[in-house]
């Protein structure tokens, strides 16, 4: 979709490619100095789980992920004024509390692939993705602390902070899973919490390293919560209507983790036979003895049923809103030109993505 903003058509030149890469290479040598601290085997387990190497150590070139974060945070740092490498550390401390939180969820919730490999716990076992989640935690926290600067004290209370939101919104998240009902408000502020919080600090703790005012830092916070929500509604729709091709999981993978997504939730809200319909399953699901052996149609006619109660469009517009609300706060920020378009063109991929 185009930017919001029509002043801010030069969003549309960025090489977004170019931008993810950039902070994926500056990051890079510097996350692997920061796990090659670990002790074994959980120096090789978390090289597994960034694609470095195979579940046999060889080498590899696994997908690393998307790289948002790393790239949100040079651009803080270049926001602020400073040199892109000013961000690194906060890239790498943000990037060490992300994957920390895969390396749980994927065992919270069971999922056997992410990236298109067998995740850790499947690999290794569940003690293992434990310990190496908590080992990069504590990680992210001395990438900062060793700066030994009173601007990366400032950038680790605020990744501390986005930490503890991200915990919250995980725990939120597994409760929703057995509840029959949840509001449309207590998802949006579950999904803020786990994924918009860190989101956020991605995108001021560059600026922070930078020393930025925490009025500037607080702005850039609020356009990176809006896109980590907006990030997330797009995520939720992947996740029932993703191809699995492009995002590595099952089909129907948060229908088959009873997941109360926002198409789900906004479904079951809107009222009508599908959302009363949809409503019946859902809550007869959630005493079944035999979810797991659900057959493809039956998952099917749920997101169906999701789709007519206009669940599906529903969060496509939200998505669309927040992105909206993030561009609007990016007005707030003195900043050059260049840098305001690049997050732009960020936010812009971000509601786009196919994966």
């Amino acid at each position: 979709m185009p930017s919001a903003n029509p002043a801010d058509d030069t969003a549309a030149g960025v090489d977004i490619v170019a931008l993810l890469e950039r902070g994926r290479t500056m990051s890079t040598p510097v996350l692997r100095a920061a796990v090659d601290r670990l002790a074994p085997p959980m120096d090789t387990v978390a090289a597994y789980h960034f694609g470095w190497i195979d579940a046999h150590g060889r080498p590899a070139d696994g997908d690393g992920g998307k790289a948002v974060r790393p790239a949100l945070a040079l651009l803080s740092a270049e926001a602020a004024g400073a040199a892109p490498e000013v961000g690194v550390p906060g890239a790498v401390a943000v990037e060490l509390v992300h994957n920390f939180s895969l390396l749980h969820d994927d065992l919270m919730d069971g999922d056997e692939q992410r990236r298109h490999r067998d995740t850790v716990w499947k690999v290794h076992g569940p003690a293992q993705a434990i310990l190496v989640g908590d080992a990069l935690f504590a990680l992210a926290g001395e990438v900062l602390l060793e700066l030994g600067t009173v601007e990366a004290g400032r950038a680790a209370r605020r990744l501390t902070a986005a930490t503890r939101k991200l915990i919250d919104g995980q725990a939120q998240d597994i409760s929703y899973e057995h509840r029959e009902r949840v509001t449309v408000e207590e998802c949006l502020e579950m999904e803020g919490n786990k994924t918009g919080a860190l989101l956020a600090c991605a995108v001021s703790i560059g600026a922070v390293l930078g020393g930025a005012d925490d009025r500037t830092a607080d702005t850039l916070e609020a356009y990176g919560y809006h896109l980590g929500l907006a990030f997330q509604a797009v995520d939720d729709l992947l996740g029932i209507w993703g191809d699995p091709e492009s995002t590595g999981k099952q089909t129907w993978s948060d229908l088959r983790q009873r997941k109360k997504s926002l198409p789900v939730v906004a479904a079951l809200a809107a009222g009508g036979p599908a959302s009363q319909r949809l409503g019946e399953l859902l809550a007869a699901d959630a005493k079944s003895n035999d979810f797991d052996s659900f057959s493809e149609a039956e998952f099917a006619t749920r997101a169906a049923l999701i789709e007519e109660a206009g669940g599906r469009e529903w969060t496509s517009q939200e998505a669309r809103r927040q992105h909206a609300v993030a561009i609007e706060a990016l007005g707030r920020v003195d900043m050059p030109e260049q840098v305001r378009a690049q997050l732009i063109a960020l936010a812009d991929f971000v509601v786009v993505r196919k994966r």
